[in-house]
């Protein structure tokens, strides 16, 4: 049988109302600290939970965000969720997690699905956000904030990472142990993270003098290993010569290597390659993958903080929130091997 807030403020012998405000973590600075830490002891004890959803309906909110992410089953996403559910945790808010698998009409589809479920915003880290779907966010007026990726022209609050400079310190980097005919495996440009990097890269290009080869540059449709191994072998197929690739990501770096492997090929001897997040273990990769290290977890507590700002009416205007990376040298980049 549940135990009840007054069966907790008789055992604990205070007013219901103290009980409350006590376990409320919106309202347990109301109570002096000695009082808090009985009520929690003797809530504990009794093992009782707060009706969470009795305080939502009082509130007309549901003390839930949704999270829409691209690939639940990614490490990166993993860090991402994990910092979105530290931050809100506290404040006494749950994170429902949703996958769209890369899928514009999945995505959509669990955005409602969520949006059914009167959560009180949406995280959305997924790939995807435009359309139908924005208009009805607008019109119910449900916060959001972007997480690892950003819109084209939305006032919408966005937390990512400041990919142009990592972009920049991996050109810089091939540059310098003497590479010129760099190939760049970007991922998909229908995605802010795409179209980021790919530009960047062009722009770093430029900064050092260097032409881009079109035909070296290839954009995968996923950012998934097996685009990375398809496209890997398109640009060898194709004939034009080459001693690096910068890849979109880590998952497509990895991707390359396979092929390079495949056509024995050898990294970085033949040809270098770089990736983008340094995902956990891609140091334990052969060679261990030079990469752009994304502080994932980061993002998703300052998009948590945003979204706590924004559900209560702290933040006055959308916010973009850029983060550092830094590049991470290790031995699937050397000195390019020209005639």
């Amino acid at each position: 049988m549940r135990v009840t807030i007054r069966e907790v403020a008789s055992t604990a012998g205070v007013h219901y109302g103290t009980v409350s405000r006590a376990l409320n973590p919106d309202t347990a600075h109301l109570v002096a600290k000695k009082t808090r830490e009985r009520v929690q002891k003797v809530a504990d004890e009794l093992g009782y939970t707060p009706n969470t959803i009795a305080r939502g309906l009082k509130k007309n909110r549901t003390q839930t965000v949704g999270v829409v992410v691209p690939d639940i089953a990614s490490p990166v996403i993993g860090h991402l969720v994990r910092g979105v559910e530290d931050r809100l945790s506290p404040h006494g808010y749950i994170a429902l997690v949703a996958n769209t698998d890369d899928d514009r009409e999945r995505e959509q589809t669990q955005i409602r699905a969520l949006m059914g479920r009167s959560v009180d915003g949406l995280i959305v880290a997924s790939a995807h956000l435009s359309g139908p779907t924005l208009e009805e966010l607008a019109e119910h007026r449900i916060p959001v904030v972007h997480a690892n990726r950003h819109g084209h022209g939305e006032s919408i609050a966005s937390v990512t990472s400041d990919d142009a400079p990592g972009v920049y310190s991996v050109v810089d980097h091939l540059v310098r142990l003497g590479h010129r005919r760099i190939a760049y495996l970007g991922g998909p440009l229908d995605t802010s993270t795409g179209q980021t990097r790919s530009q960047a890269f062009r722009f770093a290009m430029a900064e050092k003098n260097l032409a881009v080869d079109e035909k070296l540059v290839v954009h995968a449709k996923t950012f998934r290993t097996k685009e990375g191994e398809q496209l890997a072998a398109a640009l060898l197929a194709a004939g034009e010569e080459f001693t690096a690739i910068v890849a979109g990501n880590d998952m497509l770096a990895i991707g390359c290597l396979d092929t390079l492997r495949t056509h024995h090929i050898a990294c970085p001897d033949d040809i270098s390659v770089v990736g983008f997040n340094d995902m956990p273990f891609v140091d334990k990769l052969s060679p261990p993958l030079t990469s752009v290290k994304v502080p994932h977890y980061d993002i998703g507590t300052e998009a948590a903080a945003l979204m706590l700002q924004l559900m209560h009416a702290e933040a006055s205007s959308p916010r973009t929130v850029l983060l550092p990376v830094a590049l991470v040298v290790r031995e699937s980049t050397g000195a390019a091997q020209v005639p």
